[in-house]
């Protein structure tokens, strides 16, 4: 469940990233933008997406290491 809640903000956090490129060259381009709008929402989405995923994967690495120390406490030796 944890590896499907880490995909999920990834993907929502690189279309978030993506509307925010798209708005930020939509605001100061007049005239046609085709061409910087794309790039703004490739550049944006891909540094959202990045982002998020690292954080996602440092949760899930802490989620696994709660786990593991959570096994050996309620199994003593």
């Amino acid at each position: 469940m944890a590896r499907i809640l880490a995909f999920v903000s990834i993907c929502l956090g690189g279309a978030f990233g993506g509307l925010i490129g798209f708005a930020l060259v939509d605001i100061q381009c007049t005239g046609d933008c085709a061409g910087p709008e794309g790039l703004g929402v490739l550049i944006g989405a891909s540094l959202a997406a990045g982002g998020t995923a690292i954080v996602a994967v440092l949760v899930l690495r802490a989620l696994g290491e709660w786990r593991e120390v959570s096994d050996q406490m309620e199994s003593p030796r």
